[in-house]
């Protein structure tokens, strides 16, 4: 039992796993940011060109 226990300790497999999805959830934290950013700006592009298309008379 003992020699388990040493052996489980030893064992940095799941540690590996777990600190791999950290590292995927914080790129997918920081690709959501820039997704939603970009997302915004276009928005505000295509409102700005409506808004004077509207102030030509076009």
């Amino acid at each position: 039992m003992v020699e388990f226990l040493k052996k489980l300790k030893a064992d940095d497999r799941g540690a590996t796993a777990v600190e791999y999805g950290l590292i995927l959830s914080l790129i997918f934290l920081a690709l959501m940011g820039a997704v939603e950013a970009f997302g915004q700006t276009t928005i505000d592009m295509w409102n700005g060109i409506s808004t004077e298309m509207q102030n030509a008379g076009i």
